[in-house]
């Protein structure tokens, strides 16, 4: 190195010697110190606090099937049972949302019918045999 690099370095380090630019014209040109200072960039501050105030509008909204605060008002559909989609969203990832919502948590109006149909064979077009004790009052009046 020769003499004249040394000397431009060591009068940049010397703190003896006044700065010639002020802090900001100094270290505008870095990146480092351009993001601290405000400098350089983005004339508007995003994704922090400030944006913290502007959220008025609701995304979601009471599903109509599940009844959970889950329905997407821009996607329409929910997070939860994927209302509007005709199965019902459940995953075996979770072991706790099972007994939750399994068969039988809800009034089960057709299945009630089908476990009843089920234990006389599905019988339809057959008339009830008639009761012995209402043919019996029947008889004797």
């Amino acid at each position: 190195m020769s003499s004249g690099e040394d000397e431009k370095k060591k009068s940049q380090f010397d703190r003896s010697t006044p700065l010639s630019r002020s802090f900001s014209e100094q270290y505008s040109g870095s990146v480092f110190f351009s993001g601290l200072l405000g400098l350089g960039g983005r004339s508007e501050m995003t994704k922090g606090t400030s944006s913290f105030g502007k959220r008025r509008n609701k995304t979601h909204t009471l599903c109509r099937r599940c009844g959970s605060k889950a329905y997407h008002l821009q996607e329409s559909t929910c997070g939860k049972c994927s209302y509007p989609a005709k199965r019902k969203r459940k995953y075996n990832w979770s072991t706790k949302a099972k007994p939750r919502n399994t068969t039988g948590t809800g009034c089960m109006r057709h299945l009630k019918m089908v476990y009843r149909g089920f234990r006389h064979g599905f019988r339809e077009g057959t008339t009830p045999k008639a009761n012995r004790a209402a043919v019996a009052a029947s008889s004797s009046s």
